[in-house]
């Protein structure tokens, strides 16, 4: 009996060995898939940005024109990150678009990206400061008439030719803003970003609170490059 139960162990104690040997193979294999896809999400490559081409450290905020907490944060907090770290050449900052709210994010959010598409980087950023200066103070989320095509135009028009408004407007009817929109949204929900405005630093989620907090993670950032 005693040889029996010997005979019966060794294939026991092989189908241990070889379910922890999958366990552990299973669990190596979801870490690797889950960090690179996180990495794969935060692709900024052809995004608009601020700063110099080999500034080591990556600011990213994901935004939405028609969110006023983000036009704080344009109005507040860009200009001490400017300041601080991007005219120095220690970051670059961009911005990539979450619009989450309704038909007017995603309107203003399509037509930028047609605007940067046409125009180029300079002309974004100006375009893109103009789109927060003009958000109405008493900007409610249900109204869809406040970044409306002929506003977007009209706004444009403020700081370019005519000639390249047109183009810019030819471009967003053609839909060819839509695939570098579409990449937007998708590295957001990839994500799991629910609000704006998300910032990211060095592929980092920034957690802080306040403009203090987020000067600590770059700083942190910048001395570890």
């Amino acid at each position: 009996m005693a040889s029996n139960k010997k005979k019966e162990s060794k294939p026991q104690k092989l189908i241990v060995w070889i379910v922890s040997i999958l366990v552990i193979c299973m669990a190596a294999l979801i870490f690797i898939s889950s960090s690179s896809s996180t990495v794969e999400a935060l692709n900024v490559e052809n995004q608009p940005y601020l700063g110099q081409d080999n500034a080591p450290v990556q600011i990213v905020e994901f935004g939405d024109y028609k969110c006023p907490i983000c036009k704080n944060f344009h109005d507040e907090f860009v200009p001490q990150i400017q300041k601080d770290f991007v005219e120095n050449g220690q970051a670059k900052f961009y911005f990539v678009n979450y619009s989450f709210i309704n038909v007017d994010s995603i309107r203003s959010a399509k037509f930028a990206e047609a605007v940067y598409k046409e125009l180029g980087n300079d002309v974004f950023w100006e375009f893109h400061h103009l789109l927060f200066e003009k958000q109405p103070e008493d900007l409610k989320y249900e109204r869809m008439d406040v970044f409306t095509e002929e506003f977007l135009e009209q706004t444009l028009k403020e700081i370019v030719t005519k000639e390249e408004t047109g183009k810019v407007v030819s471009a967003f009817h053609q839909k060819e803003s839509e695939a570098a929109w579409d990449e937007d949204m998708k590295q957001a929900n990839n994500l799991s970003i629910t609000g704006t405005p998300t910032l990211y630093v060095n592929g980092q989620k920034f957690e802080g609170n306040n403009y203090e907090d987020l000067k600590e993670i770059v700083e942190e950032a910048i001395e570890g490059e």
